[in-house]
């Protein structure tokens, strides 16, 4: 028999009622065996979420303040789950123990792993579970990289009858020091688990019926993708379409285990399937964008007959620290695209650099950017896809600061101002929408 990873993300957690919803869920398919749980989330929209709260309660210990009060929400939140599902394990005694751990490290990942360690020590006594500690099996190496030992020595554990629970967001350094992945890690867990326990389907259960062709919060009646491949996830996810956590694709790419987009409230809706091949239909599956960027924009002339010029003008921004985003060029023209957020205030230190190691006719550097990337496999057997989509700019009056495709031509990226952003993902949308 083949089984099922299951991740509950923080949403479909949040209370009791929503807890025995997410058992309901498990136990109506036998196949479901593997559980990940996410730390509770917020119950409504003036609630703090569990992992919000131990990041507070370290930051306040560390500085040797009085942490009481975010001690004694966490205590509340869980002692109440804990009563109203009949669990009698000593979270009191837990959080003691979290106590006595609270501002120790200068890192806050212990404190921040906690959430989804005592939502799994309270799962598993619900489900009668078999409760697996990440933080002896899942594995990173001291530069923070996943150890690939992981899947051997999880897959060890995940072994017998039953159901497992194995939190997610975390695990640990081989000197035993908790280690977390980032925001939304426990996605990247939960492929971690499917992996490991060469589970034949990872479900990955949220408060949203899988991923739409374009953020719902800008076009209202967005069309859900019913098929998308890994490839084409990770364009979306990188350019902001935050469903699932970009690097939970990487452990079971390989092995080719797909991944079902599911929502708790509606457990019916078959969602999203994420897959390693598909049939496409229609050029375009998907539009993202976010906006924050800035261009650094260099021209000189007979650039394309300097030997090294991308070279040592890449190697200023990585002696910056600095991660580019795209780069796209002409003949005596190339224009570097990097995220506010990565550039911080380094902008002038680049430009001096650039002028004194380069030496350029033109140097300018543009923030007020935004970013879109308009994915589909679809696109190389497409003719005109570039030219409906310069089209739809140019009939909403909207003007293309960027434009770059790959040669994969899975991908068309446009950059526009940041106020644009919006407009111009709703007419890309209603372009494409209806195209096949």
């Amino acid at each position: 028999m083949q089984f099922i990873t299951c991740k509950f993300g923080g949403s479909s957690l949040a209370d009791a009622s929503c807890i025995r919803n997410a058992v309901s869920i498990i136990k109506s398919n036998t196949s479901r065996r593997y559980i990940v749980p996410s730390a509770p989330g917020k119950r409504h929209g003036e609630d703090k979420k569990i992992t919000d709260l131990l990041y507070a309660w370290h930051g306040m210990a560390r500085q040797g303040l009085d942490a009481s009060e975010p001690r004694n929400i966490i205590e509340e939140r869980f002692g109440s789950l804990a009563h109203e599902l009949g669990v009698t394990f000593d979270i009191r005694a837990c959080l003691d123990e979290i106590a006595q751990c609270a501002g120790r490290d200068k890192t806050p990942d212990y404190m921040a792993s906690r959430g989804e360690y005592l939502n799994g020590r309270l799962l598993a006594e619900v489900l009668e579970a078999v409760f697996v500690d990440p933080a002896e099996c899942i594995l990173f190496k001291e530069n923070g990289k996943l150890d690939p030992d992981t899947y051997e020595r999880l897959g060890a554990r995940l072994t017998g009858p039953g159901y497992f629970v194995i939190p997610g967001f975390y695990g640990a350094l081989p000197d035993g020091t908790i280690q977390t992945f980032s925001r939304g890690g426990s996605d990247v867990t939960g492929a971690i688990v499917a992996r490991a326990s060469k589970s034949c389907l990872y479900e990955n259960w949220t408060d949203v019926s899988g991923f739409c062709m374009a953020d719902p919060r800008i076009v209202a009646d967005a069309k859900r993708i019913e098929e998308v491949t890994y490839r084409e996830l990770r364009e979306l996810s990188y350019m902001g379409a935050t469903v699932l956590h970009d690097e939970a694709i990487f452990p079971v790419q390989e092995p080719g285990i797909p991944i079902q987009i599911l929502n708790t409230r509606d457990p019916k809706n078959p969602g999203t399937m994420i897959v390693q091949k598909r049939t496409a239909t229609s050029p375009v599956c998907g539009i993202a964008g976010r906006g924050g960027f800035s261009m650094f924009n260099i021209e000189k002339t007979l650039m394309n007959k300097e030997h090294g010029f991308g070279r040592k003008l890449l190697s200023i921004f990585e002696e910056m620290g600095v991660s580019w985003e795209h780069m796209p060029s002409g003949i005596d023209t190339v224009s570097v695209i990097v995220h506010d957020n990565e550039l911080g205030n380094k902008g002038p230190v680049i430009m001096e650099q650039i002028e004194r190691q380069l030496s350029p006719n033109e140097l300018s550097l543009t923030s007020g950017l935004a970013i879109i990337a308009t994915v589909g496999q679809g696109m190389n057997h497409h003719i005109g896809v570039a030219a409906r989509l310069t089209g739809a700019m140019a009939q909403t009056g909207i003007n293309l600061r960027v434009i770059d495709q790959g040669s994969s031509e899975m991908n068309i990226i446009i950059g526009v101002e940041d106020r644009d952003l919006e407009k111009a993902v709703r007419a890309i949308y209603q372009a494409f929408i209806d195209w096949k």
